[in-house]
C-alpha cells in the first residue's frame, strides 16, 4: 500500500476527480491521504513538456500527477540559461486512464504556457524509412526493430531506387519505389505525403536517402523527420563529406543524426559519434570506417526520439538519457 499526501494549495486549484471514482478513503480532497494499491499502478506513461522557465513548474506538475493517482518513477528536468526555457520528462505509473491524466495536466499546461505530450510507455512509433542505394543504415534499423531494441513500427520503406527492394522483402515490409527527377520532384513528394497520411506515420527517417526534400515538406515534417549525415557536422556538409574531410587532413571522422530542416544538414542535432583516423587512410577507407558509426548513430537517435527523450530548443535539442 502506498500513502501520498496531496498538497492543499495545488488540489484547491484543480478539478475534482469524478465522484464515481472514490479511493479507499473516499473522494480525493485537499490534505487527505490517498491510498493507492501498488498492483493498480500498472500503466506507464511518459510526459514531456517545455515552457518558459519560472518558479513552481516542478511542484505544479507533480501535484497534477498526484491528483490523477500517479506514481513518479523517473523525472528529469533542465532549465536553459541561453533561451530561458524549461524542459521536463517524467515517467509515471497509474491506474487512472490517460483521459484523467490529461484532465489533471491541462490546467497546469495552460497556466505555464506549456507545449506538452503524454504517451503510453512502450507504444511503438509508426515510422517510415527512406533510403537510396546504401543498405547499412536501413539494415541496422530493421534489425534493431525486429530484435525489439527500437520501439518503432515500420509499415513502409520508400526509395528512389530499386536496389533495396530485396532487403525490404527479407524483413517483410512493403517497399515503395518513388523515382525522383527535377521534373517529377513535386509529384514524388505528393506520393510520399499520401503514404505518410495512409499509414498514420509519426516519424520519417532518412537512412542515407540521397535526395534533398523541398522546403515545404521539411516544414511539414518539423520535429518528425530524422536524417543521418555521414560527417561530424557542422563541417563538411553536402556531397562526399568523407572526401572533403580527407582533403583537409582531419584526425576524426564521424556521423551526425539530426532533425530535418529546410537548411541543408543544419537541423537540430540529436546524436553524434566520432572515430579516429590518420594520414595513411584513403577516402575509401574513411567511407568504410564510417558506415558502422552511421548506423549506430542513427539507431540511437531514433531510439531516443521514439522513447520521447528529445525536446526541441530552437535550433538545439535537449536529450534526456
Amino acid at each position: 500500500m502506498v500513502f501520498v499526501i496531496a498538497a492543499p494549495w495545488w488540489l484547491a486549484t484543480q478539478r475534482q476527480l469524478r465522484r464515481s471514482q472514490p479511493t479507499k478513503t473516499g473522494t480525493c480532497r485537499a490534505g487527505r491521504l490517498l491510498r493507492v494499491n501498488e498492483d493498480q499502478l500498472n500503466q506507464a506513461y511518459v510526459l514531456t513538456l517545455s515552457c518558459p522557465d519560472r518558479p513552481g513548474i516542478v511542484h505544479a506538475v507533480a501535484g497534477a500527477l498526484l491528483v490523477a493517482g500517479s506514481n513518479i518513477m523517473d523525472s528529469q528536468q533542465y532549465g536553459s540559461p541561453a533561451t530561458g526555457n524549461f524542459f521536463m520528462r517524467v515517467e509515471v505509473t497509474t491506474a487512472a486512464p490517460a483521459s484523467e491524466l490529461r484532465a489533471a495536466l491541462e490546467p497546469v499546461a495552460a497556466a505555464f504556457s506549456m507545449q506538452w505530450s503524454l504517451n503510453t510507455v512502450g507504444d511503438k512509433v509508426r515510422t517510415l524509412i527512406m533510403a537510396s542505394t546504401s543498405a547499412h543504415c536501413l539494415n541496422d534499423l530493421l534489425f534493431q526493430q525486429r530484435s525489439g531494441t527500437l520501439p518503432i513500427e515500420i509499415p513502409a520503406i520508400v526509395s528512389n531506387h530499386r536496389d533495396l527492394a530485396g532487403l525490404a522483402e527479407f524483413y517483410g515490409i512493403p517497399f515503395h519505389y518513388i523515382p525522383v527527377t527535377k521534373d517529377t520532384k513535386e509529384q514524388a513528394e505528393d506520393k510520399l505525403r499520401a503514404l505518410i497520411a495512409e499509414h498514420d506515420i509519426e516519424l520519417t527517417v532518412l537512412a542515407r536517402y540521397m535526395q534533398i526534400l523541398s522546403d515545404e515538406l521539411c516544414t511539414d515534417l518539423t520535429g518528425k523527420a530524422i536524417n543521418i549525415h555521414h560527417s561530424f557536422l557542422p563541417s563538411f556538409k553536402g556531397a562526399k563529406p568523407y572526401h572533403q574531410a580527407h582533403a583537409r587532413g582531419v584526425k576524426l571522422i564521424g556521423a551526425t543524426a539530426h532533425y530535418v530542416t529546410a537548411a541543408l544538414d543544419e537541423g537540430p542535432i540529436i546524436e553524434q559519434e566520432v572515430i579516429r583516423v590518420d594520414h595513411a587512410r584513403t577516402p575509401e577507407q574513411f567511407v568504410q570506417m564510417g558506415r558502422d558509426v552511421e548506423g549506430r548513430t542513427l539507431v540511437q537517435a531514433v531510439q531516443w526520439h521514439a522513447e520521447h527523450r528529445v525536446l526541441l530548443d530552437g535550433n538545439r535539442t535537449v536529450v534526456f538519457n
